[in-house]
């Protein structure tokens, strides 16, 4: 078999499948498997009084994969560093440049930022040296991470447990739970009123608000306000004014890393975490088979800040637009905006070629690289279209100088709606009523008018996808760090997840506290996002990496010595769970452990006996007949059914089940999530009812 001249290194297997396959016989395509080398776990493996120069160590397990690229490039005339086009990957190629002797001077690295034929084989057209502005800014990042963590972390576990981590980033994003939990507990509702009606003119009704007073809009606080209004109302209201007008709305860009978590989110239910995990699939490669070209990458990089799309995409989506729907609905060529501060190192996340539709990729994808490449692909296309426009219609209505105001509209023009409208974390408040053709002069009757109390709300706790957003907007972090910054909160037990949303445990706020008294700059947004500019400046070659770690360093060391001096010892005393041990008769308490919370005897290590939290619904068991179903948490925190006898009853359920068995066979009913709800389906036979 004739020798391969040339190896390309990049991290994944997967996508050295694919660039092989496109590079042909003269190209040996390994993988890393990521890092190779990292700073040691057992030590802060930084020398502070050397410059903070760092101390790398090949990573535990790597041994058997460097000896392989070893054995590869000495027989390759040239080596190619291809790892993701990132600070990440920069840093990945510049470590295997120094085990594996390759000169970072030398045109060594190859970045792309899709895995296509056309893009990979460019790439290779251009070579370039390693960039060391970006390794620098990676290394400041690890560095400057490793001080604050390996520093404060053993602090915390002294004062308060053991485990406990403070990280730059995650540290900022549990401060931001606790100050919304502050508010929340903190707020006191105000009372207000509205008066919603509902009008008839010949046979069409249709519904408005109270607006006003004499064409001024007020506001109503108490029952006396409201009782004064309706007492002013008599007869039928005349139409003073129609207002019609005709609105465009502009589809949304692309998606960037943080816009595509935080719809992946609210559309599909994904965790930041798995957003990424299935992003990554798709960007290195899935088989479509043979006759569809193998494997291929599906989507460009997906680690962005930019919404910028390539002149090439946007002329084959302008295409494709055209060939499908008519040239109508092609959108004009917008600039794309970006947030400032954003990189723009990379394009927006979009699908390789606007020709592979989502459905003709659904037999070759699992059902979630289907849903999120559906997801990707719509954004795309529909940020190609052009835009919708509506009608709207305000009508203002009078009685005795009154004024109610109803609204309404209709689409006009389809635009990007015919293929995406993006998701809010919001209640959408836009009318889409029709409203009957109405003209001043005209009078129409009050078929009911009724006032509501209401009481204003307290601000709602964070989901994934509001945490990313305003992390994004306040500039702390960056695309790469959103996902294990969520992961990490979680893992270390400082927050828990609560109908999707995020609520600080004790333990994260006496973290906090400490750390706001001997730590401020750390939980500072303001510190964080300097931090964050200083770090893209390393990677612009604006700023040593050495001096910004330095000034960083000499306030933080002589915080640590106080910290180490002052700070008091807390005990999280275990919350009594008002039952005794069946073991030993000593009180149950409950205890966090790594899969959340948990009974245990107080009377530890003498009694060891622990139990999991139990929830019942209700519901007895339908296999044995005795016990009471209860629910659980699966290892990766999915909800699941089970016998509470167990493991004397085996019986488990993904679905819960319900208090009455099927009216057709008398087997179990359960109630299963589906698009439009939850349906109640027997277990048994094919008995179903209507989506609640």
């Amino acid at each position: 078999m004739k020798e391969k001249e040339y190896l390309v290194i990049v991290e994944s297997p997967a996508k050295a499948k694919t660039i092989e396959r496109y590079l042909g016989k003269k190209y040996e395509v390994k993988a890393s498997m990521g890092h190779v080398r990292d700073l040691p776990k057992s030590q802060i493996g930084v020398d502070i009084a050397d410059n903070f120069k760092p101390k790398y160590i090949t990573i535990r397990g790597k041994g058997e994969v460097l000896k392989d690229l070893r054995k590869s490039a000495k027989k390759a005339k040239k080596i190619f560093l291809a790892a993701d086009p990132d600070r990440e990957g920069e840093a990945i190629a510049w470590h295997l440049a120094h085990i594996l002797n390759v000169d970072e001077n030398s045109k060594c690295r190859v970045v792309f930022n899709e895995i296509t034929k056309d893009a990979i084989k460019e790439s290779f057209k251009n070579p370039r040296a390693i960039d060391n502005d970006l390794v620098d800014a990676q290394q400041a990042r690890r560095i400057l991470d490793r001080l604050v963590g390996y520093k404060i972390s053993p602090i915390l576990w002294k004062k308060v447990k053991k485990g406990l981590s403070a990280g730059r980033v995650q540290s900022v994003a549990l401060k931001l739970i606790l100050d919304r939990e502050k508010e929340i507990n903190n707020f006191q509702p105000e009372e207000y009123w509205t008066i919603d009606g509902k009008f008839l003119k010949d046979d069409s009704l249709f519904e408005g608000s109270f607006y006003g007073i004499n064409g001024k809009k007020q506001s109503l606080k108490t029952k006396d306000e409201v009782n004064e209004i309706m007492n002013q109302l008599d007869g039928k209201f005349s139409v003073a004014k129609v207002v019609k007008k005709e609105r465009k709305r502009n589809p949304a860009q692309p998606f960037i890393t943080s816009s595509l978590q935080q719809e992946a989110a609210r559309k599909l239910n994904f965790r930041a975490k798995k957003t990424m995990m299935i992003a990554q699939q798709l960007y290195e490669g899935i088989d479509l088979g043979k006759k569809a070209g193998g494997i291929t990458g599906l989507i460009t990089y997906m680690r962005t800040d930019s919404t910028r799309i390539s002149e090439t995409a946007k002329q084959e989506a302008k295409e494709y637009i055209e060939s499908q729907f008519g040239k109508n609905f092609v959108g004009e060529q917008r600039k794309s905006k970006n947030k400032e501060g954003a990189q723009d190192a990379h394009e927006a996340i979009r699908p390789t070629s606007v020709h592979r539709d989502p459905k003709s990729l659904k037999d070759v994808l699992s059902r979630d690289q289907y849903r999120l490449y559906k997801l990707i692909w719509e954004r795309f296309v529909a940020s190609q279209m052009a835009p919708a426009v509506l009608d709207t219609m305000t009508v203002h209505l009078t009685n005795n100088n009154v004024e109610f105001r109803a609204t309404g509209s209709k689409i006009k023009f389809q635009g990007f709606m015919k293929v995406y409208v993006e998701g809010t974390d919001e209640k959408n408040t836009e009318s889409n009523n029709l409203l009957p053709a109405l003209e001043e002069g005209m009078e129409v009757e009050a078929k009911e008018i009724t006032p509501n109390q209401h009481f204003t709300q307290p601000p709602p706790r964070y989901t994934e996808a509001r945490l990313v957003k305003t992390l994004e907007e306040l500039g702390i972090g960056r695309p790469s760090t959103y996902a294990p910054t969520l992961d990490t909160i979680q893992r270390r037990n400082y927050v828990t997840l609560d109908q999707k949303r995020f609520i600080p445990t004790e333990l994260g706020a006496v973290v906090i506290e400490l750390l706001e008294e001997f730590f401020p700059e750390i939980i500072d947004v303001d510190f964080t996002v300097k931090m964050e500019d200083d770090l893209d400046s390393i990677e612009e070659g604006k700023q040593d990496w050495v001096s910004i770690i330095d000034k960083f360093y000499q306030d933080f060391e002589k915080r640590l010595e106080k910290a180490e001096k002052e700070m008091e010892k807390i005990e999280i005393k275990d919350e009594p769970a008002g039952i005794q041990c069946e073991n030993c008769g000593h009180e149950m308490v409950y205890k966090m452990g790594r899969y959340g919370k948990f009974l245990a005897c107080s009377n530890f290590p003498d009694c060891r006996n622990t139990k999991p939290i139990l929830k019942e619904i209700g519901v007895q068991c339908p296999k044995c007949q005795k016990g009471s179903i209860v629910e659980r948490k699966s290892k990766k925190r999915r909800v699941f059914y089970g016998c509470d006898r167990f493991p004397d009853c085996d019986f488990v359920s993904w679905d819960k089940p319900i208090a009455r068995p099927c009216p057709k066979c008398n087997a179990t009913l359960v109630e299963k999530k589906v698009k439009k709800g939850v349906q109640v389906q027997c277990t048994s036979c094919e008995y179903k009812e209507e989506v609640q």
